[in-house]
């Protein structure tokens, strides 16, 4: 994370406070402390939009490595600009999420001219309300995510990091693990609804 930047203006806290008062968006506050340089409000913004963010990344490079990479540049990315941000034109989370479209944008055309996300549509299961975006949609933070990853059983937990984190298909996973494809489809299916059940209020 950014480093401090010293004390925080006087007028910026007002400037949160008003915000704070006035606007229907709870991730609005933190913008102009971040614009501040202040480290714990963009600590808070990435607790609450990193596994959100992390979701946007994936589905276009269907690779958990470089999703990663890319998301720690989306919030380096928010730290520089973040006295950009205006909130009469879009919300906090449709700002970070365009910011983080963009940078995957950017890896993915750095690949090569037949750089390709093919993995995602394969990875898909018929229930669309089950696959992984959605699951890291509800989820509030990479945290929360990884603890209801934790009460699966080892098997489930297994195949559906390597599926959905590693952008292994379910044709491969199923040649690695020895496996009839359908048996694939059916554990992952029903590791998602467990993981959904964990993570919805």
């Amino acid at each position: 994370m950014p480093g401090d930047a010293g004390s925080f203006p006087v007028v910026l806290i007002l400037k949160a406070a008003v915000s704070s008062a006035t606007t229907s968006d709870p991730l609005a506050v933190l913008i102009p402390r971040i614009a501040g340089g202040d480290r714990s409000a963009l600590r808070q913004l990435y607790q609450a939009t990193s596994a959100k963010l992390f979701a946007v990344c994936l589905r276009i490079l269907s690779n958990r490595e470089e999703s990663e990479d890319v998301l720690q540049e989306v919030y380096l990315t928010i730290w520089r600009r973040a006295d950009r941000f205006e909130a009469d034109r879009a919300s906090v989370m449709t700002w970070l999420a365009t910011i983080a479209r963009n940078r995957a944008i950017d890896r993915l055309r750095a690949r090569g001219p037949l750089a390709v996300a093919a993995q995602i549509d394969a990875m898909e299961i018929p229930d669309k309300a089950l696959g992984a975006e959605s699951i890291l949609e509800i989820a509030q933070s990479v945290e929360a995510l990884n603890t209801c990853l934790s009460q699966l059983d080892a098997r489930t937990q297994g195949v559906i990091r390597t599926a959905f984190f590693e952008g292994v298909t379910y044709e491969a996973l199923a040649q690695r693990l020895d496996t009839p494809l359908g048996t694939i489809k059916s554990w992952i299916r029903r590791g998602l609804l467990k993981l959904r059940g964990c993570l919805e209020p």
